[in-house]
Order: structure tokens, then C-alpha cells, then sequence
């Protein structure tokens, strides 16, 4: 082994256990100055007692000395192992703080009764939320749209992958036609809803309109009925993002060697039937990332049904989010709103693990 790779190995440090011993001592001891100082914070917030705590400050404080002490002890316990554990482990002890206590901290306004509308502040309530929620129409409405939402970009794909087979075929001005189908992603959804939905769609001059009543339909209100609100608003939300999946699997349709479709027209293979046996298996990863990443995107839809029509008629087009910023704007219910979020949190998380579990079937790549 030469000089210059001695420089690249760490040796195993000759520590007494009287180090280790004293290493996680102040670990636990520090874990428990966190744990004594938060519930102290808590027993003054429940209004148990008074320790002159008026903000959650000092559980911050505890949980910088905790970390400190935690960094402190690798090096005590793991030595020269535990200095590279310093390039990593303030940056996921931050993060973890900009994760872990605002999540608490919104279960303990979830379960509490805080509007901001009221001079009582906030209220521990127990489980009044979780009641409220379970009878309330408009938020099963609204996860009943969602699935009408996301079932919409299976269509979405389809239109995606015709229009990415089309620019990836020898046809003119296949350059100019790429950058006019992206032209709407590089729009802002409010944007879109905006010069669409308010202008264009508008029932007394919007162009559309005023071309549906040449048409022979009188009242062409496109935000009127539950029905037409909810096809409009997939139609704009579509239109917005369809380019971002055609985008990803041109992309992928160009990886694809030619001299395996060559092969499948030697073989006597025709366009069909070389497309489903060959370009589709092949595009499958990159199809099903697209999907994937198309469902994230659609399960946030908010700002074009706020901006076209705030959730109505009667709550009809409200998606789990838009239903929420209205608990949070027009009714001021910070801590109905926060149960909802944290409920529909739940839902993302158990709906996406099962659809990557299932997808990780298919998305392997197929030789």
C-alpha cells in the first residue's frame, strides 16, 4: 500500500471504557435535561403549573445542548470514527428539528379547539376534531374529488405519450412543435386559471363562451354545475401539466437504441405490434416515475380551484387542500384545519407506500 493511500485509512482508536462510560453519560444525561424541560413546558402549557416558561423556547435551547452533547459523545465513544460522523450529523440533527417539532407541534394545535376569530386562544379539545371531521360532508366530498382527480391523469398519460411518440417521429418542425407543447408548464398554474378560467371561460364575453352559444348552447356556464366545474377544472389542471410527463418519456423514447425497433421490422414486427412488444416494456420505469411524480403534483391541487371557483357550487369542486386553506382563511379554524392536514398527511403517506410497493414490480427495466 502506497504513502497516499495511508492517508485514506482510519485506524481503530485505543479507547478506555472509561471514555465510552463517560460519552454515554452525556448523552443520556443531556436526553434527559430535553425530556424533564418539555415537560415542564407542557405541564405550563396544559396550565398544570407555572415555571415561568412563556414560550417553547427553552426546549429549543435543551435540544441544542443534546445535540452538542451528541456530536461531543461520537468522538468520546467511536474517535477518529466518530470526527466523520461530524460531516453528517449536525446537518441531520437540523433538519430532523425542522421536521420532527413542527410536526408535534401541529399534533398539539390539531387537537385543540383555535380560532383565531376567538379572544379564548387555543384549547386543548381531545378528540371534538376528530368528530367534527368524520361528520363533516364536505371533506369526504373533497377526498371523493381527489380520487376523481387522480384517477384523471391516467388520461393524462395516454394524451402524453401519443404527443411524445408524435415529436419523437421524422415530422417538420418537430423542434418548434417541442418547445410550443411545453409552453404551458412553464405557465403558473394561477396564470393559467387566471387568463383561462377568468378570461377565456368567463359566461358573458369570454371568446369560449360566446362560441358555445353559437353552438346552440345557451347557458354555457363551465363553473355552474358540479359536473361541468369538475371537467373544466382537470381540463386547465391537464393542460397545465401534461407536457411535463410528454417531457419525461420523450426523454425516455430517445434512449431507446433504434437498432432493437430495427430488429422488430426485420422480424416482421408492424407499428403496433413493434410498439407494445418493444418501445411500451422498455418505457415502462420511465412511465411509471412519471406517474408517480404526476400523482405528488396532483394530490397539492389547490391554486386553480381557489382562483376559478373557490371551491363551489356548494363545495363541489374542492380538493383536500383547497378545502382546508378555506378552514384556515374563511373560517379562521386553525385547529379543525391542522386535523385535516394531518389526517390527509396520513393518507399520502399510506397511498404512496402501497403505490411504490406495487410499482416496484413494474418499474424494473426489462431487457
Amino acid at each position: 500500500m502506497s504513502q497516499g493511500d495511508l492517508l485514506h485509512v482510519v485506524t481503530a482508536d485505543d479507547i478506555s471504557d472509561r471514555r465510552r462510560l463517560f460519552g454515554r453519560a452525556i448523552v443520556w444525561g443531556s436526553a434527559l435535561v430535553v425530556a424533564l424541560v418539555a415537560a415542564l413546558q407542557t405541564a405550563q402549557h396544559m396550565g398544570y403549573a407555572d415555571f415561568g416558561f412563556q414560550t417553547w423556547r427553552p426546549v429549543l435551547y435543551a435540544y441544542i445542548f443534546w445535540a452538542a452533547c451528541l456530536c461531543w459523545s461520537q468522538v468520546l465513544i467511536r474517535g477518529e470514527h466518530g470526527k466523520r460522523t461530524l460531516f453528517v450529523l449536525p446537518a441531520a440533527l437540523f433538519v430532523v428539528s425542522l421536521t420532527v417539532f413542527p410536526l408535534l407541534f401541529g399534533l398539539v394545535i390539531a387537537f385543540s379547539n383555535w380560532n383565531l376569530s376567538s379572544p379564548l386562544g387555543r384549547q386543548f379539545n381531545g378528540l371534538d376534531n376528530v368528530r367534527q371531521m368524520w361528520a363533516d360532508p364536505f371533506y369526504w366530498n373533497a377526498l371523493r374529488n381527489m380520487v376523481w382527480y387522480t384517477l384523471a391523469i391516467l388520461v393524462e398519460y395516454v394524451i402524453a405519450f401519443a404527443l411524445a411518440l408524435l415529436l419523437n417521429s421524422e415530422i417538420r418542425a418537430r423542434k418548434f412543435f417541442r418547445v410550443a407543447f411545453l409552453l404551458p408548464l412553464m405557465l403558473s398554474p394561477v396564470a393559467v386559471s387566471w387568463m383561462i378560467g377568468k378570461s377565456m371561460l368567463e359566461i358573458r364575453f369570454g371568446p369560449v363562451a360566446r362560441f358555445a352559444r353559437w353552438l346552440g348552447w345557451d347557458n354555457p356556464s363551465f363553473f355552474g354545475s358540479p359536473e361541468v366545474a369538475r371537467f373544466t377544472i382537470m381540463l386547465l389542471d391537464a393542460w397545465t401539466f401534461i407536457p411535463f410527463m410528454m417531457i419525461m418519456i420523450l426523454a425516455g423514447l430517445q434512449a431507446i437504441p433504434k437498432e432493437l425497433t430495427e430488429a422488430a421490422k426485420v422480424d416482421g414486427a408492424g407499428p403496433w405490434k413493434s410498439f407494445w412488444e418493444v418501445t411500451f416494456p422498455l418505457m415502462l420505469p420511465v412511465s411509471i416515475t412519471a406517474i408517480l411524480i404526476r400523482i405528488i403534483f396532483k394530490l397539492k391541487l389547490a391554486d386553480i380551484i381557489i382562483n376559478l371557483t373557490a371551491g363551489g357550487p356548494g363545495g363541489a369542486t374542492d380538493s383536500v387542500t383547497s378545502f382546508i386553506f378555506r378552514e384556515y382563511r374563511d373560517r379562521s379554524n386553525v385547529g379543525y384545519g391542522t386535523l385535516l392536514a394531518m389526517v390527509y398527511l396520513v393518507i399520502i403517506i399510506i397511498a404512496m407506500t402501497i403505490l411504490m410497493k406495487v410499482a416496484d414490480r413494474f418499474a424494473r427495466p426489462r431487457t
